[in-house]
């Protein structure tokens, strides 16, 4: 069976329990990788939807700029992939579209927004797929789904050709089974040249300082164990875990607060036209979403834009004590979609969003308890991509390469 035939033959067999794919692409396959992509970037010749109804029929006229990268590279685009509505939410249950089923257990999440992503990665069907990240969403549906994803450095990654959640915050990113995967694909996305091989970081050589949130993020106790196992076992393995440290200048509820006010009123401004044209395009809880973001005060958006503004600004003041942040991804793990999504989901990714900065999810074993997936989170300085996947590729060999879920061998 040829290379593309492996994958469209996962994807037949795998996806219709998972909606995972949206739109397949019917390409000839080259010898690159395989790419799924998140449904809000432009793939020419298919429907560029955001996982939203109204744009079902839009039909993409040309590449975005990273796909158009992605086939300068021999990469082979299967498709489209699933995502929340709009990039406005961390569950990926789309009425329109369909809900995205977690490998690693039915009915649980595959996170948010980027969730046909890391089901697609962690299923293996693709080698990679793109996702968008506003306040985590590629890093927490690697979490949720047990696999690897990177958020760049705010600039790195070309945003041309995305219909957009926030311009302010959103970045695309690459999410893979392996680091070493991750690195090939940021060569690719970032325009890094030469494709030179990727080097583990010494890690009794680099300052890491580590986030755990003390008491400010209501974390499960299996995060927080596994969050404890995982630093006792970097520690073990001779990292230098130098500090405790709390970002400077983020404030969760602040934060949190501001990120969502930003992000509502860009959807609303960069939804407006459609929604007067085929509101029915958009189900009442993202319409109710973007008409709370067009109400807030001009006062309260302002104050949102200097709250990030000065996270950004003092960004480099947490790097002074150290090279590197260790912390949960998410402060739980997939959960069912019979809960309530919780609202702390983006406590521990937002800071790298709002100051600029990389920002690596790994896998760091799987819970005995609930045998699901947890993760881990490098967090670099602003510019730092290659170093901060250089300490990812270290972590990796420490914690093991992600498994396939049950069921997807």
């Amino acid at each position: 069976m040829s290379f593309a035939e492996t994958y469209r033959a996962r994807i037949a067999k795998y996806n219709p329990q998972l909606s995972a794919f949206v739109d397949l692409a019917g390409e000839t396959a080259t010898d690159g990788l395989a790419w799924g992509i998140k449904s809000n970037i432009a793939v020419r010749g298919l429907p560029r939807t955001a996982g939203i109804g109204a744009y079902r029929d839009d039909i993409a006229a040309e590449d975005a700029e990273v796909v158009r990268r992605i086939r300068a590279s021999n990469g082979y685009v299967l498709g489209t992939v699933n995502m929340h509505e709009g990039a406005l939410g961390a569950t990926t249950d789309n009425a329109v579209f369909g809900r995205t089923q977690n490998p690693w257990r039915s009915g649980y999440t595959p996170g948010g927004s980027s969730g046909g992503s890391g089901a697609a990665v962690a299923a293996g069907l693709c080698d990679v797929a793109l996702g968008s990240d506003t306040m985590g969403s590629v890093r927490i549906p690697a979490a949720y789904c047990g696999v690897q994803g990177h958020k760049p450095t705010t600039g790195l990654v070309s945003n041309n050709g995305v219909l957009a959640l926030s311009h302010t915050l959103d970045h695309v990113g690459p999410l893979a089974r392996n680091v070493e995967t991750l690195w090939t694909a940021m060569h690719i996305l970032a325009g890094w040249a030469p494709a030179e091989e990727i080097v583990q970081t010494d890690l009794s050589k680099v300052r890491i300082g580590i986030w755990n949130g003390d008491d400010a993020v209501e974390m499960t106790s299996v995060v927080r164990d596994g969050f404890d196992r995982a630093c006792r076992a970097l520690s073990d393995a001779g990292a230098n875990l130098s500090a405790t440290i709390e970002p400077c200048a983020y404030a969760y509820g602040r934060s949190r607060r501001a990120g969502l006010l930003i992000s509502e009123v860009e959807a609303h401004a960069i939804h407006s036209d459609r929604l007067k044209q085929d509101p029915d395009g958009f189900s009442p809880g993202f319409r109710k979403l973007m008409e709370w973001g067009a109400r807030q005060p001009a006062s309260d958006l302002q104050a949102a834009y200097e709250h990030v503004s000065e996270v950004r600004s003092r960004a480099d003041k947490t790097f002074d004590k150290v090279d590197f942040v260790i912390a949960p991804t998410a402060p739980q793990q997939a959960f069912s979609f019979d809960l309530p999504a919780p609202a702390n989901q983006a406590d521990f990714t937002a800071w790298a969003d709002f100051a600029a900065l990389p920002a690596t999810a790994i896998y760091s074993g799987c819970d005995p308890q609930t045998g699901l997936p947890l993760s881990l989170q490098i967090i670099g300085a602003s510019g730092e991509d290659r170093r901060t996947l250089a300490v990812a590729a270290a972590c990796e060999t420490i914690f093991g390469k992600p498994p396939m879920p049950p069921g997807f061998d």
